[in-house]
């Protein structure tokens, strides 16, 4: 017999002989029956079981505690409880794996998200763990779904990496010599005996490798995990995490502003669409003003706006901030979401930065004195998207990359495409647990990622 999900049976319209598998949630017990809880992982719902104390199944039963997998075989019947519409009347029962219902740390009743991020293997198990996870996996397929509905090309860009995109040295180093060898090493010695004959880092991003494939396709986009070596232990930040990088040939910033606005919508709508379940544990449980925010996403165009006249409503609040705002510093997260929640009530975006708080690569304005560069700022966030139009021009660009201290030689080949063919062209990153933070109303990263990488923490 073919294995029934839980979310098709609480869907379905009749009954019928069904298999279904999953974890026991409970186990109660009654005179001459037991009812058992099962859940699949499919959906938040669970599936009542009832299980006759027959001399075949009692043994069966007995091993079965909350936490065990198993296998039940029987009957879907209209249920006569209140609060649900079928239950599996059992003919055959199957124990998979059992559970200690003395060490087994997930019971019925609410754990704290530091307990939890202790036993990341276990809290997928729970609610909203498991909602969670339902929409990160809902919302990658969203992010494939709207790049291929626009003609986008999916290209992989390189983990290992010989080049820091952000020119930050932020880089964590790769290396496959034991340390012993190395302290023996001098700095020439040791760039010659590292396994790729130079040093070697984890990417920061992928933007560099999409600009050259842009660069000959047209319009692509990369998706997938980027490394930080910054020791930030801020509810925002961590070492691993996956980015949203797509890049546009023949683009300029606000074409770029476009994109970023239309994937931010198209994605929160995708959403409400498609997680309305899972998405009202988290309005109950976690956050009760998410679905006005989510909603207000969509209400009206996301509010623009050049960082100097940000500067100045900043100044103008009359807010006496952390982090002082001067004509040339740069938005913290207190400053973003001012912005965004309380001055505009709205999404906004910061563009034309000034050329000295901005990346090397990002195409220097006329003014000489900003980058077509821009940020996203979202509720609660701040900063979703962060993007530029790219410096073209080869004399520019090697100048900005002189003005930054960075060699030209590891960049031959970026500097390349500016000498062939060379074309405008833009593109962002969109941090893909900050959407989720956003989607969920879960307020730290730790939590929308299922192994969390941060300072000093490398469990699972």
């Amino acid at each position: 017999m073919r294995r029934s999900r839980v979310k098709d049976i609480l869907a379905s319209g009749q009954g019928g002989p069904v298999l279904l598998k999953g974890w026991v949630r409970t186990r109660r017990d009654s005179k001459g029956f037991s009812f058992l809880e099962l859940n699949d992982g499919s959906c938040l719902g669970n599936v009542q079981a009832l299980v006759d104390h027959s001399r075949e199944l009692s043994p069966l039963l007995e091993r079965l505690n909350t936490g065990a997998a198993c296998a039940v075989a029987g009957e879907l019947v209209a249920s006569p409880a209140a609060g649900q519409k079928w239950e599996v009347r059992v003919s055959a029962l199957t124990v998979y794996g059992e559970a200690d219902p003395e060490t087994y740390p997930l019971q019925k009743k609410r754990h704290s998200d530091e307990f939890l991020r202790t036993i990341a293997h276990l809290r997928p198990r729970t609610n909203k763990y498991g909602a969670m996870l339902r929409i990160r996996s809902e919302m990658a397929l969203a992010v494939h779904g709207f790049f291929r509905e626009r003609g986008f090309a999916h290209i992989h860009a390189p983990i290992l990496t010989g080049s820091d995109c952000e020119g930050a040295g932020e880089m964590f180093r790769v290396s496959s010599l034991e340390p012993e060898a190395v302290a023996a090493l001098s700095p020439v010695e040791r760039e010659a005996a590292e396994f790729f004959g130079r040093a070697a880092g984890l990417t920061v991003s992928g933007q560099l490798e999409a600009e050259m494939l842009a660069l000959a396709l047209g319009d692509v986009y990369t998706f997938g995990p980027t490394f930080r070596a910054e020791n930030s232990n801020t509810p925002k930040h961590a070492a691993e995490f996956w980015m949203v990088e797509p890049e546009m040939a023949f683009a300029d910033l606000a074409e770029d502003m476009d994109l970023a606005e239309a994937l931010v919508c198209g994605l929160v709508r995708h959403a409400l669409t498609h997680c309305a379940e899972d998405l009202a544990l988290f309005v109950s449980f976690v956050d009760k003003t998410l679905m006005a925010t989510l909603t207000g996403i969509l209400d009206k165009p996301f509010v623009r706006l050049p960082h100097a006249e940000a500067i100045r409503v900043l100044q103008a609040s009359g807010r006496s901030f952390e982090f002082p705002v001067h004509e040339g510093s740069d938005l913290q997260t207190e400053h973003e979401r001012f912005l965004c929640e309380e001055h505009f009530k709205s999404p906004v975006i910061v563009h034309d930065y000034p050329k000295e708080i901005k990346a090397f690569y990002m195409r220097l304005n006329d003014d000489g004195a900003t980058v077509a560069a821009m940020d996203l700022l979202v509720p609660r966030i701040g900063e979703l998207v962060g993007g530029s139009q790219r410096e073209e021009r080869l004399e520019v660009l090697s100048r900005r990359m002189a003005e930054a201290g960075l060699p030209s030689e590891p960049y031959w080949w970026y500097l390349d495409s500016r000498r062939y063919g060379s074309a405008p062209h833009a593109g962002f990153g969109l941090g893909f647990e900050r959407l989720l933070m956003l989607v969920t109303g879960i307020a730290n990263i730790r939590d929308v990622i299922p192994f969390p990488r941060t300072p000093r923490n490398l469990e699972f």
